[in-house]
């Protein structure tokens, strides 16, 4: 019986936000206001000693009495070592594409996003210095272990965040990473079909359809004419409806809405006369019922 993972949570002792990831940690909001300091005056619940471990103690260590005994009529088993990988005869990846695009302007303010670097660019990198400021960054995770912390990319471990985040970067580039490369957008997947229900009161037509993450930025719905209702609803899944749906009766466009939730699109189309749908689209067969909420009109 053995565990596959081990899994541990990060966070402050002020507050109770857990979270897995380092990135995660950095990003978690302060919970206490204060006047800034150059001082850290935050209470120490540990000495303020903070060795490295990696170093050890210069003590020497203490003798260890050796007894000779006879050797036992019995073979002692060796432990079989971890496998390790065989090199791979692959080709070579390609070369990392962590640089910024060099079409675009680095704003001003902006943070390295590497590990480790928190170098902030300047007013002027905005007009193409971009070669002249060396990186120095952590290429792997954060590492936190019974009480060390450090980087998997290097060797040295502390025992204080505070030294944490003091321990230099171990690879060097030319530039920093400000803002990355435009993500080159993916073909898109032309949906044809979305189920859709309706119910009905006696001035209104209550519709839906069903699409799950539906970009509101880029989301058009437009009534188009008092039978027609045009949609565009591309998804944050890399997805796309569009349609011209053809009403059964007629609205009235400057009364109806619609409304962009995380699973539907739901429209309220305004009857312009007070007659019962049996379907939403004209091109639809028509049921033997009808949904309707409500009183009836009287004729």
């Amino acid at each position: 019986m053995y565990r596959p993972l081990l899994t541990f949570m990060v966070g402050w002792q002020c507050c109770t936000t857990r979270v897995l990831t380092f990135d995660e940690f950095l990003d978690i909001p302060p919970c206490t206001t204060g006047k800034h300091s150059t001082v850290n005056d935050a209470p120490n619940s540990k000495p303020a000693q903070s060795p490295d471990v990696t170093q050890g103690q210069n003590a020497s260590p203490k003798p260890v009495s050796v007894t000779n005994t006879a050797p036992t009529s019995f073979p002692i088993p060796r432990i079989p070592r971890a496998l390790q990988p065989e090199p791979s005869t692959t080709a070579t990846p390609a070369p990392e594409s962590d640089s910024d695009d060099s079409l675009l302007a680095i704003p001003p303010g902006k943070v390295c996003k590497r590990h480790g670097c928190n170098a902030v660019s300047p007013s002027e990198d905005s007009s193409g210095s971009r070669e002249a400021k060396e990186c120095i960054y952590h290429p792997g995770q954060a590492l936190f272990h019974e009480g060390s912390k450090g980087w998997t990319c290097c060797k040295r471990r502390v025992l204080e965040f505070d030294e944490f985040l003091k321990i230099e970067g171990c690879k060097r580039k030319n530039r920093h990473l400000f803002i990355g490369r435009h993500k080159t957008t993916e073909l898109e997947e032309a949906l044809f079909v979305v189920r859709h229900d309706f119910y009905q009161t006696t001035t209104t037509v209550i519709a839906s359809y069903y699409l799950k993450k539906i970009d509101k930025g880029r989301a058009k719905v437009e009534f188009t004419s008092p039978t027609t209702v045009t949609l565009d609803l591309p998804t944050a899944e890399n997805k796309r409806y569009r349609a011209e749906i053809p009403l059964f009766g007629k609205i009235d466009p400057v009364k109806s809405t619609y409304k962009i939730m995380s699973t539907k699109l739901e429209l309220s189309l305004t009857k312009a006369e007070g007659l019962g749908w049996p379907v939403l689209r004209s091109d639809e067969n028509r049921g033997s019922d009808i949904i309707q909420v409500g009183q009836a009109g009287i004729a």
